[in-house]
């Protein structure tokens, strides 16, 4: 399998944790979307929405968003589970990775910030608190979702802490104040001690800049 990642998209970070949870192995190819390689018209061809991740399989077809990549390595590995059986737990455990991946990242995916500093004008600072305040917004709610022990539903590692360490990552990259999520650092701390989660770091991609 290819993986077409950016080392520091958290929906690319995500897509190597699961990969490395199922114990996949993988190729990394590197987007660069700050130098534009992701609107080239071969990437394009690849994945008409011109972003990352997209994982390519071993016969050739293509899966582009991270939660659908995400599901689908779910179903084509079920082992080691990222989702109970009980299906109510499943249900809080996407509710969570919702409100990351649906309610947070897009309104801070770096073509939207792009957008508020140049097609709307907005300065740095601006941007900077519309950033935090929806990141903010979401956390709130996880925090009242998950119960870590250790980790964000129990003492498995699920989706959850998949959506959640990148997101943190995110966060504290940008300085968003999050002292005051105490069960969301909590689990990611937990999370971040396995092998698996720590190599999917950006800092260790092959494509990370020094």
């Amino acid at each position: 399998m290819k993986l077409y990642s950016y080392f520091r998209s958290s929906a690319a970070y995500r897509v190597r944790i699961a990969l490395n949870l199922k114990g996949l192995a993988f190729e990394t190819v590197g987007v660069n979307l700050r130098g534009g390689v992701h609107l080239n018209q071969d990437y394009r061809a690849l994945n008409p929405q011109a972003r990352v991740p997209s994982l390519q399989l071993p016969d050739g077809s293509v899966i582009g968003q991270s939660q659908a990549i995400i599901e689908y390595l779910e179903e084509a590995y079920p082992s080691p589970v990222m989702l109970p059986k009980d299906p109510a737990e499943r249900a809080k455990i996407r509710m969570a990775c919702s409100i990351i991946a649906c309610d947070i990242h897009p309104l801070n995916n770096m073509s939207v910030l792009n957008y508020l500093k140049g097609e709307l004008g907005h300065g740095e600072q601006a941007v900077a608190k519309w950033y935090a305040h929806w990141v903010r917004e979401g956390f709130r709610a996880v925090e009242e979702i998950i119960s870590p022990a250790p980790y964000a539903f129990g003492s498995a590692i699920t989706m959850a802490d998949i959506y959640l360490v990148p997101q943190l990552y995110n966060a504290q990259r940008f300085d968003v104040p999050v002292d005051d999520f105490p069960k969301i650092l909590a689990a990611v701390s937990a999370a971040e001690k396995v092998a698996a989660v720590a190599a999917a770091h950006p800092s260790l991609q092959p494509d990370a800049e020094a």
